[in-house]
């Protein structure tokens, strides 16, 4: 089962090689029976040239050119996989891509990228740890202890991510690399680049059928999907149920769209009652900065246990909004006085210079303009590229479309390449 996953995890990224090396000793069992199974050539890395014989770290036929998949089962640091590229690149072969079970987040995936090694995972240990945590298998508090211990045991420093060329921004693994980078910003750095993704799809429809459909439909092409359960005219505790299993099934979180701005006690019921019950359900939550440090505060003692993770709104796309200048700042002061809780930003661009925090800006279509309501809308380049954001939300560009799952595609590809943009330091 797990050779078959592994299998089609490759097939699903598209990824087109010649053979196939599992990394020495227990990935070469799985990588036997993808070959053997797919009618694959099969390369065997050596960890020791024999004394005798061809005295080969490499058995099997070689076409130099040819382009080698590594298969691996954990990775952490990626030092078993480079070593194993290594010898493959000696023997004239193009290595890529590996593919592996689980990646344990402690660093590897960036390490490997520097290296020019794609690391595509089934997993993340974060993701097992929230579906061993839903079934009732393990409980919070070892689910916080092993995310505190990813956090404080990476196994590579910020020091050490690539060198990038005078105006280049680091990329999402590397600052999901960085020790104060909050644990739901790296699970959401680490989807964004294995779904190479940065779109946010805001699910302004008004039943739950519709949102469901929505969902399923999008759930390959999108990191975040966006809510507003208040406006769904038959919301169950099943809807949330089945949203939960779909964001789970296709690897994206969700966002549920509250704009929280009360008192701290009464956030705190507004996160956790009524029918909604947003914080059994909603990965990342936002908040207006106007009621002060205590809107945080009551979100961050029932979210904190969970998980979770809040947006300030620093910036909003509607004419005229009165969060701009000194509110911004004080947004933005308000968010970085509470790391534990706040990984990021509701914003129109770059507010914070501080590499761990993300930038989520709405208001997003392939054309600029506005309507009659008063929404800008600004390019995905001109929000990535020319202005610092990282995630782009994109409402009705995409749910308007004649063809929806198209109109995602196209999105997630325009936003993608203005991110590759940015990382190279182009205009």
């Amino acid at each position: 089962m797990v050779a078959e996953l592994l299998y089609r995890t490759a097939q699903v990224a598209g990824l087109q090689y010649h053979s196939v090396c599992g990394v020495p000793y227990t990935a070469l069992p799985l990588a036997t029976i993808v070959c053997s199974t797919h009618l694959l050539p099969m390369l065997i890395r050596r960890k020791e040239a024999k004394d005798y014989g061809t005295k080969r770290l490499v058995e099997g036929t070689i076409t130099p050119g040819e382009t080698c998949l590594i298969i691996e089962d954990v990775v952490t640091s990626g030092s078993s996989v480079l070593e194993t590229v290594e010898v493959l690149r000696r023997e004239g072969l193009q290595v890529t891509d590996a593919i592996v079970l689980v990646d344990r987040e402690q660093g590897g995936r960036e390490r490997l990228a520097e290296n020019g090694i794609r690391l595509h995972s089934i997993y993340t240990l974060t993701q097992l740890l929230t579906i061993l945590h839903q079934l009732g298998k393990v409980d919070v508090e070892l689910v916080e202890d092993v995310r505190r211990f990813i956090l404080e045991n990476q196994v590579i420093h910020p020091a050490a991510l690539a060198v990038r060329k005078p105006g280049a921004a680091m990329s999402y693994s590397s600052r999901a690399a960085l020790p104060d980078t909050h644990p739901l910003a790296k699970r959401l750095l680490a989807i964004m680049e294995k779904k190479e993704s940065n779109l946010c799809v805001s699910a302004d429809v008004t039943d739950s059928a519709g949102l469901l459909q929505l969902a399923a439909e999008l759930g390959p092409s999108i990191c975040m999907l966006k809510t507003h359960v208040d406006i769904l005219s038959d919301f169950t505790p099943e809807v949330a149920s089945r949203l939960r299993a779909l964001a789970d099934q296709h690897d994206f979180l969700l966002f549920e769209d509250r704009k929280f701005a009360d008192i701290g006690n009464t956030v705190k019921s507004q996160y956790t009652g009524g029918i909604y019950r947003i914080s059994s359900w909603a990965d990342v939550v936002n908040a207006h900065a106007v009621p002060g440090p205590g809107v945080v505060q009551g979100l961050q003692e029932v979210g904190d246990a969970l998980g979770r993770g809040c947006l300030v709104i620093a910036e909003m796309s509607s004419q005229g909004s009165l969060a701009t200048g000194e509110y911004t700042k004080a947004a933005v002061a308000l968010a970085e006085g509470h790391p534990a809780f706040v990984f990021g930003f509701i914003s129109g661009g770059k507010v914070s210079e501080r590499p761990e925090y993300l930038h989520l800006t709405p208001g997003v279509q392939l054309q600029a303009g506005g309507d009659a309501l008063g929404q800008q809308y600004r390019t995905p380049h001109e929000v990535i590229a020319s202005r610092g954001s990282d995630i782009i939300i994109v409402g009705r560009g995409i749910l308007s479309a004649a063809n929806r799952h198209e109109a995602a595609e196209m999105y997630r590809r325009a936003g993608w390449e203005a991110y590759l943009s940015r990382i190279r330091g182009e205009d």
